[in-house]
């Protein structure tokens, strides 16, 4: 089966920052997770796949097309929702759709009509006058009512409130469960992934640092906290990154399996979350 979103050795060069030949693919069914710290690449590999920034080199496919080569085919089948909002803020939602409409041949009306009430957005009501929360349900309604078959996110829950991103994510699961359709949500709020992604791609500094199916990286990563009498420079290097202090350190180790075996009971063992992954690729060692 044709991967949804492919790219291959990407790469985008500027002054202070480089995108270094990343590649990753998102099949079918599923919702990735792009996580990464802030400039660490996620939107510029977004606008390089919408083609809203010329490439330097590299290969983008989406449905198995070519994104140069097919833009408008490819984008027809698209829905985005970005963390900010690019609507006309003096026109209300029923007018801000009569000009989004005619862009999409599968727009469909009864869909939108049935978001918008799903998701409690008044028709009459000006774009300015919208929450960021309700904001965010409108940019979701339109995505859906061309029938997107690829939701492209980039930090859509970022500034919402604690119950409109559990509606989010909701509405994510509920569209997903569509085995043809995928999402592509790029975030910092690793919380929200932990929640409902089923792949984790993660950049840092213009590379991907890995690609791969969430419980297989949470079930081989695994937090490891003990005392520092048990290190010494041939344990640290086990480690992926390590905290310590006066009392103890705390690291994460990329292979559960051998951690087990070189400390035994000596150590605590626990699963981590998607945030701590992040924290210690990214900041690797750290003296408290």
């Amino acid at each position: 089966m044709e991967p949804i979103l492919e790219v291959t050795k990407l790469r985008k060069n500027f002054k202070d920052f480089s995108l270094k030949d990343i590649s990753f693919t998102m099949e079918k069914g599923y919702i990735m997770g792009f996580i990464g710290p802030n400039g660490a690449g996620k939107s510029t590999t977004i606008k390089l796949i919408l083609n809203l920034l010329k490439k330097d080199s590299g290969v983008i496919k989406v449905f198995g097309l070519d994104n140069l080569k097919h833009e408008m085919a490819i984008k027809n089948k698209i829905g985005f929702v970005f963390e900010e909002n690019y609507f006309y803020e003096e026109l209300t939602i029923r007018e801000m759709k009569k000009i989004i409409a005619p862009l999409y041949t599968n727009w469909d009306d009864s869909a939108f009509i049935k978001y918008l009430s799903n998701f409690n957005l008044p028709p009459q009501k000006k774009i300015k006058d919208l929450s960021k929360g309700m904001k965010m349900k409108f940019s979701l309604a339109v995505a859906l009512s061309h029938h997107a078959d690829l939701l492209i996110m980039d930090e859509p829950t970022a500034g919402l409130d604690p119950v409109v991103r559990n509606e989010l994510l909701e509405i994510l699961t509920y569209v997903i469960q569509d085995e043809n359709k995928g999402v592509f949500f790029s975030t910092h709020i690793t919380s929200d992934l932990d929640k409902i992604a089923d792949f984790i791609t993660f950049i840092n500094d213009g590379q991907i640092i890995l690609s791969i199916a969430k419980d297989q990286l949470l079930d081989q990563h695994a937090l490891v906290k003990g005392s520092k009498d048990l290190l010494d420079n041939d344990i640290r290097k086990e480690f992926i990154g390590i905290k310590e202090n006066q009392f103890g350190f705390e690291g994460l180790v990329a292979d559960r399996l051998k951690a087990k075996a070189l400390f035994g009971a000596h150590v605590l063992m626990e699963k981590p979350a998607l945030e701590d992954i992040m924290l210690f690729y990214t900041r690797g060692w750290q003296h408290v």
